[in-house]
This record gives C-alpha cells, structure tokens and sequence, in this order.
C-alpha cells in the first residue's frame, strides 16, 4: 500500500466528526473488568460482550474505527457472520492491537517495555488478511519522583517505531499510543513535562525509522494531574495543558490525534476532550478526536450483567457515550447531553 493509501485510511478514521471505540482488552482485562461487575469469566460472554458491542443500532454514526483484540477479529456470530464483515456494513473501520503486553525493563526497576516485534511482520499479514485496516501499539511510562528514565522512554520509543514502519509496509495504517500513565501524586506540570519529553524522543524515532507522518495516528493521553494528586485542576487547565504539549511536540504531518481516555470518567472524558475545541487557542494542524476503552464501555457493562434481556439498554448507554464524545470532539458537549443518559432510565439498572 502506498503512503497516499495509508493516507486516506487515516482520513477516513478521522473524518465525519467521529472517534474510535477501543475494544482490544486482553483477556485479562476483560476479565478483571467482568468480575469488577459481577460477571462469571466464561468465553462465552466474553465473545457475547464484543458481539453486541460492535452490532449496537447506529454505532457507526458516531464511531468511525473500532480496535479489536486478536480473538475478535477472528470471531462470528452464531450464523457464521464475521464481526469484521458487521463492523464494514456499520461503515466502521476494523482495527487490531498489535502488542503483546509490557515486561518488566530489564535494567530499570519500576518500569517496563512492550513485547511483540517477533513475527510482527508475519501477524499483521495474516490481520490484514482479515479485514483489519490499522493497528495499535502501547507503550507504558510510569512517573514517580525518579521515574521515567530516558532509558525506559527510549526502549519504547524504538518500539514504538519499528512497529509502526512494520503497519506501513503491511498496508495498514499504525496508531501509535505511549501513555503516560494516571497513577501517582505528580502535579500537571509534572505530567507535562514528561509527556512532552515522550513525545519529542517517540517523533524521533519515528523519523529514524522512515515511517510516513501523514499514515499515522498519535493517541496519546492527555496532560493530567496524577489520580492522587491533592491539588485539583479544572477542565480547560488540562485543555491548555494538553494542546500545549502537543503543540510543541508534535509534527505538523501526523494524521491526526486520537486522545486515550487512560481510566477517566465518560463524564470527564468528554468534558476535557470538548474544552480543547472551545478554548482561546492557536490553530492546530491536526483533527483532535477521542479513541476510548473504559470511557465508553462501563455504563453499558454495568448495565447488561450478562443477560440477553438486557442488551438494548446496554446498547443504548453505549450509544449515549458514544454520542457525547462525538459532540464532544465538535465543541458541543454540554451537561445537558447527559441528562439523556439511559443509565438514569427506570429499570435500565
């Protein structure tokens, strides 16, 4: 595929005013998540929780891609249908997760790298072959008041860009994701000053590399005080925070931004995500839009408890998300979009 191929992927992804559902959760994860709810951690629900996310009336009015874990994409329903084939028929583009989870860095205690480079070239020929049409790679940075170390960060820098010249060459489209993670008590500017230091290390590698600017997505978190931070910043200071980040940081040719939630609430999610698109500001060269896990999915988690009877409400809460986030990404969410959240409808609990 060529760069201008990967390019209009990548357009694509980002057009229409949507954002991307990430639904790549390890099995682990997904099981941890189950159990938080109340849910048995059976296979079987497992694959009846990702069918019925991805065949939710109207998803794809708001979500233009959907990030799907190795078994998913490989997964049908009970008539033989690929929930890939279901994702294209909801004008939704099939992505993959790529990585094969952190490790321990040997070297740096505390911190870690991502695995899967062996046989990637391989793995994302056959997830080509599939239906996928982009990927994702995450890498973890840790703060602490001695942690990241420029080490750590270059580790997965490196990754980070190999994978990404690997998706190029495979024809598909690398979203490229290094989180800095929530966890500690670091102040804004401390998290600033690290993500900005990740971005500038991830954009060199990148260039190393030879990967096209213009057929990539960055995901990224955004600029945050730490979960236990004592001091408590409003919505547009972590805007202005987060657009400055980028600004200073990022090229010009990147795609676009697709913003992580990284354990957020819906609520706070989009109201963060629209403060960036109402704030007094510079222009910036790139489509800022969201590309949510959690941020989406718990309400509707929360509501299904496994039980088929269930299934439209939890479709619905899952739609209602999704539906403030894409306003959220035009500079229209309001409070008031909440007051039609199908969580508060009787007997939607």
């Amino acid at each position: 595929m060529t760069t201008l191929e990967l390019t209009a992927t990548a357009a694509t992804l980002l057009s229409g005013g949507k954002g991307l559902l990430a639904m790549d959760e390890s099995v682990a994860t997904c099981y941890t998540r189950f159990a938080q709810a109340g849910l048995p951690r059976t296979p079987e629900l497992r694959h009846a929780y990702r069918e019925w996310l991805v065949t939710t009336p109207g998803l794809g009015d708001f979500i233009s891609g959907a990030i799907l874990h190795d078994e998913t994409i490989r997964q049908h329903t009970a008539d033989g249908t690929p929930l890939v084939q279901l994702l294209d028929k909801a004008g939704i583009i099939a992505g993959i997760k790529v990585d094969a989870g952190t490790h321990d860095l040997a070297g740096f205690p505390g911190e870690s790298v991502t695995a899967g480079l062996d046989g990637l070239r391989e793995r994302l020929a056959e997830y080509r072959r599939l239906g996928a049409r982009f990927a994702k790679w995450r890498a973890v940075i840790t703060i602490s008041d001695k942690l990241p170390t420029s080490g750590c960060i270059q580790a997965n820098a490196h990754a980070l860009a190999r994978y990404a010249a690997l998706c190029q060459e495979a024809g598909l489209v690398p979203m490229v994701e290094p989180e800095v993670l929530m966890e500690g008590d670091h102040t804004l500017q401390r998290c600033s000053q690290v993500t900005e230091g990740v971005l500038r290390t991830v954009f060199h590698q990148l260039h190393a590399q030879r990967v096209a600017l213009e057929g990539l997505i960055l995901k990224p978190n955004m600029v945050l005080p730490g979960a236990a931070c004592p001091k408590d910043e409003g919505v547009d200071a972590v805007a202005d925070a987060t657009l400055t980040a980028l600004l200073r940081t990022v090229p010009a040719a990147v795609a676009g931004i697709a913003f992580l939630s990284g354990g957020q609430s819906g609520q706070a999610a989009s109201a963060r995500l629209n403060a960036m698109h109402t704030r007094p500001r510079p222009r910036v060269p790139w489509p800022l839009t969201f590309s949510f896990a959690r941020a989406i999915q718990q309400p509707a988690l929360d509501i299904w408890h496994g039980e088929s009877a269930r299934v439209p409400a939890a479709q619905q809460a899952l739609l209602h998300r999704a539906r403030c986030d894409a306003a959220a990404r035009r500079g229209e969410y309001t409070s008031a979009l909440e007051l039609a959240d199908p969580c508060t409808r009787e007997g939607a609990s």
